[in-house]
């Protein structure tokens, strides 16, 4: 919907693309669909869940045998964001590398977006 012919919506990193892939094939999901919604202290958060069936309305992303949907109403903030999978000591998870997000609070959970043009809402 908002995208570039020729430009994927999203891109994953490899290891994003291999995790994502393991756990379609060990839990028998159709993709992952990533999205947006109100929440937390910087206004929004990211979410993310296990799909058995796309919606025709989802921008997909295939990369590496990951299948990513983008839900609608994401679309326009996701635009051009890499995703990747870190894995630490204490944690390992998701992480979103997004040139639209203009500030994120401390526990990097909650995310405000750049302010979109008035032409383009």
């Amino acid at each position: 919907m908002f995208g570039i012919p020729g430009k994927q919506a999203v891109t994953l990193t490899p290891k994003a693309a291999a995790q994502i892939t393991k756990l379609m094939a060990s839990k028998g999901h159709s993709g992952l669909r990533i999205g947006v919604k109100k929440g937390g202290c910087a206004g929004m958060e990211y979410t993310m869940e296990y799909v058995q069936a796309t919606d025709p309305n989802d921008e997909i992303v295939e990369q590496d045998g990951a299948r990513v949907l983008i839900a609608p109403m994401a679309q326009m903030f996701l635009f051009g964001t890499e995703i990747d999978y870190e894995t630490s000591l204490l944690e390992s998870g998701f992480k979103f590398n997004n040139p639209n997000v203009s500030e994120a609070c401390g526990c990097g959970e909650s995310i405000k977006f750049n302010e979109m043009p008035a032409n383009s809402k």
